[in-house]
């Protein structure tokens, strides 16, 4: 099966700078990897470059099927990518927004209306212009946009920050069910006993380039999950 990412050599430059220097990297469908690294360690870049924003300079690119930098505007349609900024325009509604940007992936209102009642979104905010928002509304608002469009391939910077504890376990349950469906996800993340929680591959990049690439193995399941199918098994009998 072909890779959903598929990079050789790939090289890309902001300025004269070479933000990637060299990646090499492969990456499956239902796959969660956690990108680690320092600071300027080229995380950011490399999940721009898997958008479509960031264009390689030399190497060769591929990410779901479409080669970079030919493609990239194809791509986007089918890749969700959340970065430090939100991605919201400041004079649109809460609700409008979601629209939008479900509507420029092809799906519909009720999708956008669902993944807003998904990460609970007041329904006194969605008629509120998002240049209003609490900086952690606009994260959910944020989230919530890019779940409406049901991407193949979701791109997360950093996505805890600014999110409270029960959102951050929402999301974390949504990037699980996105996996489970068949989307592949990448998280750029400091926060690494979280989202290592969540990844079963860790991928650590310095100085532009991948200098490790690990699997992690699954953490073994608690006494009540374990008892779980015993329990259901029981019930069945009964």
């Amino acid at each position: 099966m072909e890779p959903v990412i598929a990079l050789r050599g790939v090289v890309s430059v902001l300025g004269r700078f070479p933000v990637l220097a060299g990646v090499d990297l492969d990456v499956g469908r239902s796959e969660i990897v956690l990108l680690s690294g320092p600071n300027g360690a080229g995380k950011t870049s490399l999940l721009r470059l898997c958008s479509g924003l960031l264009a390689p300079v030399s190497g060769t690119a591929s990410v779901l099927g479409h080669a970079l930098p030919r493609s990239r505007r194809r791509l986007r349609r089918r890749v969700g990518y959340l970065g430090h900024a939100n991605a919201l325009y400041d004079d649109l509604t809460v609700a409008e927004n979601a629209r939008f940007w479900a509507r420029a992936a092809g799906a519909t209102p009720e999708d956008a209306e669902a993944a807003l009642d998904r990460l609970a979104v007041p329904g006194r905010l969605r008629d509120v212009e998002a240049l209003h928002l609490s900086a952690g509304q606009r994260r959910r608002v944020a989230l919530a946009v890019l779940v409406a469009r049901r991407p193949e391939l979701w791109l997360l910077d950093e996505p805890h920050a600014g999110l409270d504890a029960a959102a951050r376990d929402e999301l974390d349950a949504l990037v699980l069910e996105a996996a489970a469906a068949g989307a592949t996800v990448l998280v750029a993340s400091h926060e690494l006993e979280r989202s290592g929680a969540l990844a079963r591959r860790v991928v650590c990049l310095a100085g532009g380039v991948v200098v490790a690439d690990d699997a992690v193995a699954a953490p073994a399941p608690s006494p009540s999950e374990a008892a779980a199918p015993l329990r259901r098994t029981a019930s069945d009998v009964a």
